[in-house]
């Protein structure tokens, strides 16, 4: 691929491409999962956390939420998932594909789940893990945003009858950032921050328990 179509596939649509052309049938009684997300979504290994489960891991690096809605229809729809969650909007925070507010994030997000729902695919929809700084914009102070973003997730998740998933509560810190022993850089998950995001199991039985 020349460097000028990869700059036209902004959203990177072309990453799943493949994978989800050859995606495998699932076995009878079972109901797949999408994992929707960024980096801590792509960094997750679905398959080494819940062995012989469904999931799907359709998280890219560096992305914002406009990108993932891009991407949304050919990345989680199409596979015909029973249940989607979706771990946005860190990203956008940090400024990645330019100025982002608040409100626009959540539209975004919400936009997804809507999408989702008008697809008889239910939704989970998941808290912004803590950050009091990025390693890689520095001083952009994003704790207090990450704080705001998540009850705006969460007031819209409780209107709409959407599970909300909280991450953000058993990760946070004293200083409003992701705990030491969670993360090596602040802001994605080592692999014991990731145990504890295996709470998203729970919430996907949940979910799929109710008709």
């Amino acid at each position: 691929m020349t460097k000028q179509i990869q700059a036209q596939d902004w959203a990177n649509l072309n990453k799943y491409q493949t994978e989800n052309s050859t995606l495998q049938p699932l076995k009878p009684g079972q109901k797949r999962a999408v994992f929707m997300g960024d980096s801590i979504t792509e960094g997750w290994s679905l398959a080494d956390f819940f062995t012989g489960k469904p999931y799907v891991n359709r998280g890219i690096s560096g992305q914002t939420t406009p990108q993932m809605l891009i991407r949304f229809r050919a990345d989680v729809i199409a596979l015909q998932p029973s249940v989607v969650l979706i771990l946005a909007g860190i990203n956008d925070i940090a400024g990645n594909t330019g100025p982002s507010t608040l409100e626009m994030i959540a539209d975004n997000i919400f936009s997804m789940a809507e999408l989702a729902k008008a697809n008889q695919i239910k939704v989970i929809l998941c808290s912004v893990l803590p950050a009091s700084d990025f390693p890689w914009r520095k001083g952009l102070d994003p704790a207090d945003k990450v704080i705001t973003l998540n009850k705006m997730i969460k007031t819209y998740a409780d209107v709409h009858g959407i599970l909300y998933l909280d991450y953000y509560t058993v990760m946070v810190n004293d200083q409003k950032g992701l705990k030491a022993e969670y993360s090596g850089d602040g802001v994605h998950p080592n692999k014991t921050g990731y145990e504890v995001m295996r709470i998203a199991e729970k919430a996907i039985e949940e979910v799929l328990s109710k008709k």
